[in-house]
């Protein structure tokens, strides 16, 4: 499912103009096959409040963990965040998505929508660490099919920063991406009459 960086550098995407002084960290292939129209469907299912995460036992545990550790060495402080230390994505954002749908933001996560067109998400956090972006495009997969693709884009700040994201990688990619994936792919197979959620402006 992790795709090579070229998977999200090689696309037309918006977030480009946007975000070109952050750096890829990772590409994920979704699990979740739908229709030319369904980003709307999976940026609903983004904005739902599970209540986790991730929700598995490893997941939860590293969550907690991170959450302590912020709260202790001040990570997470509003003065470490966004229109604190660094300036909202949206300041960068041309007139067109300025004006358009902002996205929903995430409950169980400090994310903040940056911007939603037919085709992409994004929404961005940022504590003393780093300023991140979570991007989801929906692509076609050459069948007559499409699914979505998600994408981490970091700005870590500093030798702190760089030092903590280098520190993550491992528990990232064994505790907490694949039981997100996993869990994503598990909600999009539900049935669901619930419309999608509006956007915000």
């Amino acid at each position: 499912m992790r795709l090579p960086i070229t998977a999200h550098t090689s696309r037309p995407w918006r977030i480009h103009e946007i975000a070109h002084d952050f750096r890829v960290e990772d590409v994920w292939e979704l699990p979740t096959p739908g229709g030319p129209d369904d980003l709307a469907r999976l940026v609903s299912q983004f904005a739902r409040d599970t209540g986790y995460p991730v929700p598995s036992r490893v997941g939860r545990a590293l969550f907690a963990i991170r959450w302590k550790l912020g709260a202790l060495l001040g990570w997470d402080a509003p003065a470490g965040g966004l229109r604190s230390r660094v300036p909202t994505l949206r300041d960068r954002l041309p007139a067109d998505l300025r004006e358009g749908d902002r996205g929903p933001d995430l409950p169980s996560l400090p994310f903040t929508s940056v911007y939603q067109t037919h085709d992409e998400w994004a929404a961005e956090t940022a504590n003393k660490t780093m300023h991140g972006v979570l991007h989801i495009g929906w692509v076609q997969d050459g069948n007559g099919r499409h699914h979505g693709r998600m994408t981490v884009l970091v700005k870590p700040n500093g030798l702190l920063g760089a030092a903590y994201m280098l520190a993550i990688k491992p528990f990232r990619h064994l505790g907490v991406y694949p039981a997100l994936i996993r869990s994503i792919g598990e909600e999009w197979q539900k049935p669901t009459a619930t419309p999608t959620t509006p956007t915000q402006n």
